[in-house]
C-alpha cells in the first residue's frame, strides 16, 4: 500500500456502530425444516467467513475521495449486518428488490464506498439487489425501477434527479462514511433496530435458488431487460473466479469494472470468498488507477477491451515491477491488445462470461510473443464449475427441419460452429435459448484440436461477401496490429456484386492523428494495403473511416448498431 492509504487506515475511524461487539457470532438462523446435511449456497458465507477467519485484515479501501474510508472485515461485517437490519426495518421483505444508483463517469460506472455493502447487506436482508446504471435517460431509470419494483433505493447524491417522484422510499449516500450522511445514519438506525441480536437475528436464506441480483441491459435496443441471477449461480461463479484468476488472502482488487454490468462479474463475492482487499473508486481517472496499478500492491482488476486500450495507452502507463491479473471479458480481445498488456507486465486472464477461460499452456513460452498472443486470443476450455464448452450445430431431419440434436463441428481450427455450454452456473431461460439442453451463446467459434475453442464472431455480425463468411472480429483482429491503429471496428456493408463487404471504423493512435491529418483517404490505402498481406480478399475492408471515437456502452462494449445505422444512410 502506499504511505498515504496506510496514514489512512491508521486514521480513520468508522462510526460507532460500525464497531463490532466483542466476539461476534458469524452465524445466520437456521432456517426450521432445513434438514442439517442440507447446506443451501449463498455468497453472503463469504463475507462472514472472511470476518471470522481474518477479521483485522483491510477488507475495503475508498481512498481517492475527500473523505476517504477504511474497513476490516470485522468492521465491514457490521455494516453490511446494520444494513440488513435497516432493510427490514424499512419493511423489505424476502424477494424484494433493492435498488442501488451509484456514481459513473462519462465512460462508465465505478464504485463508492458503500456499493459493495449492498451486494452484501440486501442478500442477508433476504432480498435482491438491483444495481442501475446512471448513465441510462430517467425514463429509463424510471422503467426499472417500475419493472423491479424496487422497494427501496439507494442512491448516490450526484443522482437524486433520476430518482425524484420514485414512489419507494429514497436513501441518499454523500459517500462519506461519516456521521451525519444520510446512509450513515440509515444504517446507524438499523444497529439500534437490531437490538444487538447480532447475526443469529438474521435468518438464512433456505432456497439456493431464490434471486440474488437483478441487472438490467442498457437499453440500446428497445426497453431494458432484467436478468435475474440466484444464489447458487452467484455462489459458484464467484468461487470459480476466484480459483480461475488465483485470487487469494494476499491479492487486491481494484474497481475499474462497473457493479451494475452483470453484478460486477460476480467480483463483489469473489473477492471476499478469497478474502482479498477491495480498492474502490468513485471517477475513471488513469493517474489514479495507474498510482494504485504502480503502488497500493494491486493484483487483480476487470474490464472490456475497450478498457484495456485506454489502460495500456494512458499517459500514466508504465512496466509494472509485480504480477497484475487482468480479467477480460464482455468482447473479443485482439491478439494486439494481449501482447501490449503483457509488454507492461499485465497477465490477461482470458474469459468468455463466467464458462470458459484461456489456460496458460508451457509451450508457448517458445513461441514468439506474437504468436503466444494469438495463443491468449483464443477463450480457451471451461471453467471448474462448468462443462465442457462445445462449438455446435444442430442436426437436421431428413425434411430439412431442425431436429434440435446438437452435433460438434470437427477441432480442426476452421469450422466454425455455435459454442454452447452448461453447468452449475447457467442462468434460467426459454426454451430456444437452451435448445438440445445447452446453453446457446450466440457466440460463433471454431474448435481447436487441444479442444480450445476460439470466437470469431457473434452471429449477428459475420459478414456473408459473395458467399463466403467473413469473421469481423478476425479482420479487427489484423487491422489492430496496424502501428497506427488505436480502436478498430468492422460491420457489414452493402455491395452492388457481392452483396456485403467489410468497412472499418478506425481511431488512430495520439502521435498518429496529426501524421494523417486532412489524408484520411492516404491512410486508408495503407490500412487496405496492409490488410491485403493478411487477409483474404473478401475479409478485406472495402471502406475505411477515420473517427475520433467509437460508440459504446457504459461498459465500455462497442455498439455495432450504432455502427450499422451510420453505413445505412450511406
Amino acid at each position: 500500500m502506499t504511505d498515504s492509504v496506510l496514514a489512512g487506515i491508521q486514521s480513520f475511524c468508522p462510526t460507532p456502530e460500525s464497531v463490532p461487539p466483542p466476539a461476534p457470532l458469524y452465524r445466520l438462523k437456521h432456517p426450521e425444516g432445513l434438514s442439517v446435511h442440507i447446506h443451501p449456497l449463498n455468497p453472503l458465507d463469504f463475507v462472514l467467513r472472511a470476518a471470522q477467519i481474518y477479521p483485522d485484515n483491510l477488507a475495503l479501501a475508498h481512498p481517492d475521495v475527500e473523505s476517504p474510508v477504511y474497513y476490516t472485515y470485522a468492521v465491514w461485517a457490521q455494516r453490511i449486518q446494520n444494513l440488513a437490519y435497516a432493510l427490514i426495518q424499512a419493511g423489505v421483505q424476502p424477494g424484494d428488490r433493492v435498488a442501488i444508483i451509484a456514481p459513473n463517469s462519462s465512460m462508465r460506472a465505478l464504485t463508492p464506498h458503500y456499493l459493495p455493502d449492498a451486494h452484501h447487506g440486501a442478500l442477508a436482508a433476504r432480498a435482491i439487489v438491483t444495481p442501475i446504471n446512471t448513465r441510462l435517460t430517467r425514463p429509463e431509470v424510471e422503467y426499472i425501477l417500475d419493472h423491479s419494483g424496487a422497494k427501496i433505493i439507494l442512491v448516490d447524491y450526484e443522482f437524486v434527479h433520476l430518482v425524484q417522484g420514485a414512489k419507494a422510499r429514497v436513501v441518499v449516500s454523500k459517500d462519506t462514511g461519516r456521521p451525519g450522511d444520510p446512509y450513515e445514519e440509515f444504517l446507524s438506525s438499523g444497529r439500534r433496530f437490531s437490538q444487538e441480536k447480532g447475526w443469529q437475528g438474521l435468518q438464512a436464506e433456505s432456497n439456493e435458488d431464490a434471486g440474488a441480483c437483478l441487472c438490467y441491459t442498457s437499453g440500446t435496443t428497445g426497453r431494458p431487460k432484467g436478468v435475474l441471477t440466484t444464489l447458487r449461480s452467484s455462489y459458484l461463479a464467484a468461487v470459480a473466479n476466484a480459483f480461475e484468476t488465483r485470487m487469494n488472502p494476499d491479492s487486491t482488487y481494484l474497481w475499474i469494472l462497473p457493479m451494475f454490468h452483470a453484478a460486477g462479474w460476480t467480483y463483489p463475492w469473489a473477492i471476499t470468498f478469497a478474502f482479498a482487499t477491495q480498492i474502490t473508486l468513485r471517477t475513471v481517472s488513469y493517474p489514479h488507477i495507474w498510482n494504485h496499478l504502480l503502488n497500493s500492491g494491486v493484483t487483480h482488476y476487470c474490464g472490456a477491451p475497450t478498457v484495456q486500450i485506454g489502460l495500456v495507452n494512458a499517459p500514466e502507463a508504465r512496466n509494472l515491477d509485480h504480477p497484475v491479473s487482468a480479467i477480460i471479458a464482455g468482447s473479443a480481445p485482439t491478439a494486439h491488445l494481449i501482447g501490449e498488456l503483457e509488454k507492461r507486465g499485465i497477465q490477461p486472464v482470458h474469459t468468455l462470461g463466467p464458462f470458459t477461460r484461456n489456460y496458460f499452456q508451457p509451450s508457448w513460452r517458445q513461441l514468439s510473443h506474437d504468436e503466444r498472443s494469438k495463443m491468449r486470443a483464443r477463450q480457451g476450455h471451461s471453467f471448474a464449475t462448468a462443462q465442457e464448452a462445445r462449438v455446435v450445430y444442430a442436426a437436421a431431419e431428413d425434411n430439412g427441419v431442425p431436429s434440435g440434436e446438437l452435433r460438434d463441428v470437427p477441432k480442426d481450427g476452421k469450422t466454425i460452429g455455435e459454442v454452447v455450454t452448461r453447468g452449475n452456473i447457467d442462468p434460467e431461460a426459454t426454451r430456444r435459448a437452451f435448445e438440445g439442453n445447452h446453453f446457446h451463446s450466440g457466440d460463433l467459434a471454431v474448435w481447436h484440436p487441444d479442444g480450445s475453442i476460439a470466437i470469431v464472431d457473434r452471429s449477428k455480425d459475420i459478414i456473408i461477401s459473395g458467399g463466403e463468411n467473413a469473421s469481423s472480429l478476425a479482420i479487427e483482429q489484423e487491422l489492430a496490429e496496424h502501428p497506427d491503429v488505436l480502436e478498430v471496428s468492422v460491420v457489414a456493408r452493402p455491395h452492388p456484386k457481392w452483396g456485403e463487404r467489410p468497412m472499418a471504423f478506425v481511431v488512430l493512435r495520439s502521435e498518429a492523428i496529426q501524421r494523417w491529418a486532412r489524408k484520411h483517404a492516404e491512410f486508408a490505402a495503407n490500412l487496405k494495403q496492409h490488410a491485403r498481406g493478411r487477409l483474404p480478399g473478401f475479409a478485406c475492408p472495402e471502406w475505411v473511416e477515420v473517427v475520433p471515437e467509437l460508440p459504446k456502452t457504459s461498459t465500455g462494449k462497442i455498439l455495432k448498431t450504432q455502427l450499422r445505422k451510420l453505413v445505412a444512410k450511406l
